[in-house]
């Protein structure tokens, strides 16, 4: 309980002050209007289109796969990622994301790793991958990834606030 007061007294100024999000560790939460079924929003035209037909550069695709995967559209956000390069590690870190919140942990796994081999100072598979191990109940797994999150400089980051919690707490997150 002791070590719940703790993180929840730390995380929260960051929590309220939208200073903390789960992108690459610092980038603010996603907000922008939200598209029907298929569609992701373009800043250029100010409106949704359709993802497979849209000429979206790959940081565009990459916050709308964000917005939808943070409002729990997993699926949707797995069809604008099979539009973005597939060795990205964005890309493969929200594959792995999104299969572990439809339930698919292995293939996660898989994503994280991959992710992991392409950048190993990619905090946030990091992150993800220590709340699937918490989830699992390999604590002393997800305790190595936060050390390597720390040791690729994301002391400080929602990447290391999110995985901190958890193991603390046994909660993870949904974004």
């Amino acid at each position: 309980m002791k070590q719940f007061i703790l993180a929840t007294a730390v995380a929260l100024p960051f929590v309220a002050s939208g200073a903390w999000a789960a992108g690459g560790g610092d980038e603010t939460a996603p907000s922008k209007p939200k598209c029907e079924t298929g569609q992701v929003y373009d800043k250029k035209t100010k409106s949704c289109v359709a993802a497979e037909e849209s000429n979206l550069d790959v940081d565009s695709l990459y916050e709308n796969l964000r917005e939808l995967a943070y409002a729990g559209r997993y699926a949707e956000a797995q069809a604008v990622l099979a539009q973005m390069p597939a060795e990205d590690d964005r890309t493969l870190t929200y594959l792995g994301f999104t299969s572990r919140k439809m339930g698919d942990v292995d293939a996660a796994m898989t994503y994280y790793n991959a992710a992991l081999r392409v950048n190993p100072a990619n905090v946030l598979a990091r992150s993800y991958m220590g709340q699937a191990l918490v989830e699992q109940g390999k604590v002393a797994d997800a305790m190595f990834q936060l050390r390597e999150i720390r040791n690729h400089g994301g002391s400080g980051s929602w990447a290391e606030a999110s995985l901190r919690i958890a193991i603390a707490t046994g909660k993870t997150f949904n974004y």
